[in-house]
């Protein structure tokens, strides 16, 4: 006799008696992610199992039918989607500046799923409001401000978080701008570093402030921003006119990784009466070693602060924070007071109905993975991990810095140019210049065609495209580092 197809919607809960069949089904889903899990960390498989889109594309049915599919090709839907996924938990993806993959985050990030509420009220998130309170008032608390004082959210990404900052800047020094909008304000002006994420700007133009209202200043050979640069375009946009409303500072910029000189920041923002922001959105993670945060030193007297663990810390995607010195100008600034959802007359304390306070309505729970992961590291357990990250990084430094092909200018993150044999006796010129333009996206193409490994690679003002090497990984070690420069040379030799 045929076995009929179990179709999804006939069989698993809520449907009645639904529960061994989907006691089952969750425990095949359970198998096929512990097997990803597991060959994540195995040096032995690749990377990416990597395909042009057009092969994908032709190569699996992705499109969506109106019948049902089976709990067999479902349960095949999830095994596919992880056999083209990127490991970004392998000890060798070297990528982006989220890499790894915890475990204690994952189960987080599991638990988070099946609650599956909203962040906008006690009421139906009592216990992740809390542990939101808890976890960003101890954030604020590293930040240096006192008992932890301020506010904060977490947010969809740093971007969104710098969006937050400059939202509220501009509301705390014109507020009639929230029901008269920018036609009722003066011309305003926000100043960050040539090398800042593009997120400022971006943030300007969504905000109707425009790009062209974001004046961007210049830096030093390491990436840092020139304060007197920054004085400089601060009195000549006020001779101008312009109302300078915000100062955006970078801790650990994404390509470089420097840290803006945040106490002369600080105290150029004082003088002119400027809203301090720091983009501690790579770099803030660094507040939780002692033998490294001096690199912030300065952040304290920031009027806000983004921080994303999901980058340094290495909390599952997405975990990012936007830290407020002022208690309430968050909530003032953004409040609309929906009764259906923020009733005056609820029989609990009203400061934790979080969400009006928010851009959003639907908020994801984003808070669980870092708070349970605090609790199993503790602060001294992300501190270790951060100081081996940046010690691997020193040791890729010491050993490509007098290794013959490379050439790097010195900065946080790791850059270089990996320089092929037929051009190493090359004097520079414009032929050069071109050729050597070409041999990073050559080997990054291989790399990911072959699986072995995977780093970012980019240009930068007159900087032909160079390697840029992040390590925010715990799981991977010197050997992995050996690897990748390995790598580079065999992908790279005939180029």
């Amino acid at each position: 006799m045929k076995t009929k197809p179990l179709f999804i919607e006939h069989y698993l809960l809520p449907t009645c008696n639904g529960e061994i069949t989907t006691m089952s089904f969750l425990q095949d889903v359970v198998d096929i992610l512990l097997q990803y899990v597991v060959k994540s960390f195995d040096r032995s498989t690749k990377v990416i199992d990597f395909h042009y889109p057009n092969e994908l594309l032709q190569e699996y049915n992705w499109e969506l039918a109106d019948q049902p599919q089976t709990l067999e090709e479902i349960l095949l839907n999830c095994r596919t989607t992880l056999k083209y996924a990127i490991k970004t938990g392998h000890p060798r993806y070297f990528n982006q500046l989220s890499t790894g993959l915890d475990m204690v985050g994952l189960a987080a990030d599991w638990l988070t799923s099946a609650a599956n509420t909203n962040m906008f009220t006690y009421e139906i998130a009592p216990v992740f409001v809390l542990l939101e309170y808890v976890t960003l008032r101890k954030m604020r608390e590293m930040v240096g401000w006192p008992g932890g004082c301020g506010d904060g959210i977490f947010s969809p990404g740093g971007a969104i978080s710098n969006m937050y900052a400059m939202l509220i800047a501009r509301f705390k020094m014109f507020p009639e701008v929230k029901e008269k909008g920018m036609a009722a304000i003066p011309r305003l002006v926000a100043f960050t570093s040539e090398h800042s994420h593009f997120s400022v700007k971006k943030g300007a133009a969504a905000l109707g402030i425009g790009t062209d209202s974001v004046i961007l200043i210049r830096c030093d050979e390491r990436g840092k921003m020139i304060p007197s640069d920054l004085e400089r375009r601060i009195v000549e946009a006020k001779q101008k006119g312009f109302v300078p409303f915000l100062v955006s500072a970078t801790a650990g910029t994404t390509v470089y990784g420097a840290f803006d000189p945040l106490i002369a920041i600080a105290d150029i923002c004082k003088k002119y009466k400027i809203w301090m922001h720091v983009d501690g959105a790579w770099g803030g993670g660094l507040l939780m070693s002692r033998k490294h945060k001096w690199k912030l030193n300065g952040i304290e007297r920031a009027n806000s602060v983004t921080w994303n663990p999901h980058k340094m810390m290495g909390v599952p995607l997405q975990c990012s924070a936007l830290l407020v010195r002022e208690e309430g100008l968050m909530q003032s600034c953004n409040q609309m007071h929906a009764s259906y959802l923020f009733q005056q007359d609820k029989h609990y304390d009203l400061s934790y109905d979080t969400g009006d306070k928010a851009l959003q309505c639907g908020r994801h729970v984003d808070v669980f993975k870092l708070w349970l992961m605090w609790r199993a590291k503790g602060t001294t357990g992300f501190e270790a991990q951060i100081d081996k990250c940046l010690e691997l990084a020193e040791y890729l430094y010491n050993k490509i810095k007098n290794r013959e092909g490379y050439e790097m200018p010195q900065h946080t993150n790791v850059c270089f140019w990996y320089i092929p044999p037929s051009l190493r006796g090359m004097e520079n010129s414009e032929e050069r210049t071109s050729r050597l333009m070409k041999v990073a996206p050559v080997i990054k193409a291989r790399m990911m065609e072959y699986g072995t490994t995977m780093v970012s690679y980019q240009p930068l003002g007159d900087k032909v495209n160079f390697f840029r090497m992040v390590i925010s990984n715990p799981a991977a070690t010197h050997q992995d580092i050996d690897f990748l420069i390995d790598e580079i040379e065999r992908l790279g030799q005939d180029l």
